[in-house]
């Protein structure tokens, strides 16, 4: 998501202390300015004890911008959120706060780091939408937080379509399209492997989303694990499905669409979590696994003016015990959010301040995870 406004640099000021001092701090409890347009506060609340980490962003101001990151840059894989931040090209901004992202494939699963929900990175679809509550920045620089349905299709010459995923596990549905952001290969296991090739002068790589590809049959494979390169994207077909799909030869002419409901065409910006905390300024009961349970979470809200990224420490008798789903959704009404999304809580539950961890991990260190929500500064002179 963009934050509109005016266009004065960003002097970022935030005093630097550990943050186990950061937590324990009597300041800490009051507002920081981490420069115009940019604010962190620890917001200590003894008796419960609750320690909750807010920064909050001045959607006036264009030259700071939220985005996602994913592990190595991939569409699978795991890094820490110190790991992530450190790897955001130079050329997309200086980042100067950050929240942990969405739900994912964890290590003991294959395609560990694959997100739960749809992933947009600077305009590219690393991750489909699988139905539930998503966040993500509209073409007007509005945040936005809805379901988002899949109406990902492949359109095959005699006209028939079959429905598919994106950078997963092909283990419950006909097909799953491969990028090169997957990595060297599909890493799958039998099936049929259609490799495609651009259509003329198609529109082609980055894959992104709301778009109609048109997609030539380079070659077709009778094993899975097919190479990937940067020209390329692969159309694995399950073993189980070959039946119901026609057979094609190399030359053949498809048509992939990317469409999601609602549409996203245009979105630079988008990550999944859940479930809805808040809307249209009233808490959500948010009743899912766990929900009534105390943790660590994580959530990002907003209003007219803010957007709001929230983290409670959990799990720390002494520090902070975190908080229930209906714990949290109060908090952010308080803050002032008109709308709110839950993102991963638990272990992954973290918040990045100038440079440092200003959260307390339970974990004692940060947790290997899939993606994240990292505000950047532009240069100003940017384009110029």
């Amino acid at each position: 998501m963009r934050i509109r406004g005016s266009s004065l640099f960003l002097a970022f000021v935030l005093f630097l202390v550990p943050s186990r001092a950061l937590c324990d701090s009597d300041i800490a409890t009051k507002p920081a300015e981490a420069g115009r347009g940019l604010s962190y506060k620890n917001d200590r609340i003894p008796n419960v004890p609750w320690s909750i980490h807010v920064v909050r962003i001045d959607r006036s101001r264009s030259d700071l911008e939220l985005i996602t990151t994913h592990a190595r840059g991939a569409a699978v894989g795991l890094a820490t959120l110190t790991e992530q931040i450190n790897s955001v090209p130079a050329i997309v901004g200086k980042p100067i706060a950050a929240i942990n992202g969405d739900f994912y494939r964890t290590e003991q699963e294959p395609y560990a780091g694959d997100p739960r929900g749809i992933q947009i990175l600077q305009g590219e679809l690393l991750s489909a939408p699988s139905g539930k509550t998503c966040f993500w920045i509209d073409p007007q620089g509005n945040p936005q937080m809805t379901n988002v349905l899949s109406q990902f299709k492949v359109t095959w010459p005699d006209g028939r379509q079959t429905t598919f995923g994106l950078n997963e596990e092909r283990d419950s549905g006909p097909a799953v399209l491969y990028t090169p952001r997957l990595g060297s290969s599909t890493r799958t296991t039998g099936g049929r492997e259609l490799i495609l090739e651009r259509d003329a002068t198609s529109e082609w790589l980055p894959l992104r989303a709301g778009q109609i590809y048109s997609a030539r049959v380079r070659e077709v494979r009778e094993a899975g694990n097919t190479r990937l390169s940067r020209d390329i994207m692969v159309l694995s077909l399950s073993p189980d499905f070959l039946s119901r799909v026609p057979t094609v030869e190399p030359g053949a002419a498809l048509k992939i669409s990317t469409a999601t409901s609602p549409e996203l065409k245009g979105v630079r910006t988008a990550i999944g979590g859940g479930p809805v905390l808040v809307h249209d300024g009233k808490a959500q009961p948010g009743r899912v696994n766990k929900s009534l349970e105390r943790h660590p979470r994580s959530a990002i809200g907003w209003n007219e003016k803010s957007i709001f990224l929230v983290e409670v420490d959990g799990r720390q008798g002494g520090l902070s015990i975190g908080m229930t789903l209906p714990e949290l959704a109060a908090y952010l009404v308080k803050q002032g959010c008109d709308e709110a999304m839950n993102l991963d809580g638990g272990g992954s539950a973290e918040v990045w301040v100038n440079g440092q961890i200003a959260s307390s991990p339970c974990f004692g260190r940060e947790r290997s995870t899939a993606n994240a929500l990292v505000v950047v500064q532009k240069d100003k002179n940017a384009g110029r």
